[in-house]
């Protein structure tokens, strides 16, 4: 006779939650997954998937504009936010309903509620009477948007309050340019608002290759967004129309709205890991070894909350294999190497493998290969925006250790190019695949002669 109430309980309903749980109630385990605000979790609720239909919808106003050129006549164009912002409220109800159907199907009990845990066993309801035991337990309550400690802070917005907007500012200031910055950036541009971009750094997406940061700042600049780097935020005050907001060195602006996008937070707070003897990192995430487990043996926790690689599938991909190990017997550790992303401002960046900055700090001897070249498309559109395509090679291998793509589709060429290099793909392998012409990606296969740096007699632009 089983000793507890549910093999599984997952505390926590977003993507990694919800697949640990699907995945082991149909390996024919009995589980609970509580989730106190709704099913699907922040990708699904109030980011990459809101965020995404977001994107689609700002770039409509650059579409229009491309479109004179091939022929196309619009009059009397206007952008309704209401429409656009319920449609995607619509479109989050509906996810939230499938993925709620997909955990009833497995035979998943889900339960609205906050669970806290009194024990490596038990959790307690925030609105039950009784504790709940299980044998085994995962935590899967992802982050939360970090508001900086300023003065006057609560007049901060975040990621999560820009879907609950009821009408658009005519401005906004975004303190942060980390990839949701920018998207923000990018999409509140798109749709008509006055951008300011406010960052404490040299330059945007740390972490990112430098000629993708280079060239994303260049681009958005061209498109009217005011970013404003070595610039530190005092404070923010309330004012006529809007906040005052101020700047250490003394100046200041105004804006309609002031978002915070200065990282995220692992989910922790109040959730009785203390009690549970679970130890947790630097700040507040769960630390696990490589099989997810925590410190605690029947304890685990997959996603942002241990603060790993902060994608959503990486906490699908972890908690496909928490269910292996645990409820099928193969004990499945997660390969973090060689993880595509994206950002999806304007232009989009799609990125795999390692930057150039980081391939040489690793001590590789790299080759680069690079082009900048306007896509096909805007030469007609008479856009002066580039698209760029990197290669960092190591010049020992052969093996392409990164790709880094700025332009249209960035995300998408990515993807299949993140196949090749999970391969190990040496670049006479690129080399050797046939072009798709006329295409874009076909750069990544023809890329022949190795970028040199210009040097400093030279006075010009480095050519690709």
């Amino acid at each position: 006779m089983n000793k507890h109430d549910y093999d599984l309980f997952v505390i926590g309903g977003g993507s990694g939650g919800v697949r640990a749980g699907r995945l082991a109630a149909e390996l024919g385990a009995k589980v609970a997954i509580a989730e106190e605000y709704r099913v699907g979790g922040t990708c699904v609720i109030r980011g990459c998937v809101p965020k995404k239909l977001l994107v689609y919808g700002s770039r409509y106003s650059s579409a229009f504009a491309d479109a004179r050129n091939f022929g196309w006549t619009s009059e009397d164009l206007r952008f309704d936010w209401p429409t656009l912002i319920g449609n995607v409220r619509r479109e989050v109800d509906r996810l939230n309903g499938v993925y709620t159907r997909t955990l009833e199907k497995a035979g998943v009990r889900i339960i609205l509620d906050r669970a806290v845990l009194e024990g490596p066993h038990t959790v307690r309801l925030a609105n039950g009477a009784a504790s709940i035991s299980a044998k085994t337990i995962l935590v899967a309550t992802g982050g939360h948007p970090m508001i900086p400690k300023l003065r006057g802070s609560e007049h901060l917005i975040s990621s999560n309050e820009c879907f609950r907007l009821e009408r658009l500012p005519a401005s906004i200031a975004i303190v942060g340019a980390g990839y949701i910055g920018m998207e923000f950036a990018s999409i509140f541009a798109g749709l008509g608002v006055k951008v300011t971009v406010l960052h404490r750094g040299d330059q945007v997406l740390r972490n990112f290759d430098a000629d993708l940061r280079d060239g994303l700042a260049e681009a958005m600049r061209k498109r009217g967004i005011d970013i404003r780097t070595n610039t530190e935020t005092a404070g923010i005050e309330k004012e006529d129309g809007g906040y005052r907001v101020h700047f250490k060195r003394g100046d200041s602006l105004h804006a309609g709205l002031v978002m915070a996008a200065t990282g995220r937070l692992p989910n922790t707070m109040g959730l009785g890991l203390d009690k549970a003897g679970v130890d947790l990192g630097w700040n507040g995430h769960v630390v696990v070894d490589e099989f997810s487990r925590s410190s605690v043996d029947n304890i685990y926790a997959v996603g942002d909350v241990t603060d790993r690689v902060n994608l959503t599938p990486v906490a699908i991909h972890e908690a496909t294999a928490f269910a292996e190990t645990v409820f099928n017997d193969q004990a499945t550790p997660v390969d973090y190497a060689m993880i595509p992303t994206a950002v999806f401002s304007d232009p989009e960046i799609g990125t795999v493998g390692l930057s150039e900055e980081a391939a040489r700090e690793m001590g590789h001897v790299v080759d680069i290969y690079k082009i900048a070249f306007r896509p096909l498309k805007y030469t007609l559109a008479g856009r002066d925006e580039k698209m760029l395509m990197k290669l960092v090679v190591d010049m020992a291998t052969d093996k392409v250790l990164g790709c880094h793509i700025l332009g249209p589709d960035a995300a998408e060429i990515v993807q299949m190019a993140a196949i090749a290099l999970k391969m190990g793909a040496t670049k006479a392998q690129f080399d050797m695949t046939m072009a798709l012409h006329p295409s874009a990606s076909e750069e990544l296969v023809t890329l022949r002669h190795k970028w040199q740096a210009p040097t400093p007699m030279a006075g010009s632009d480095a050519a690709a």
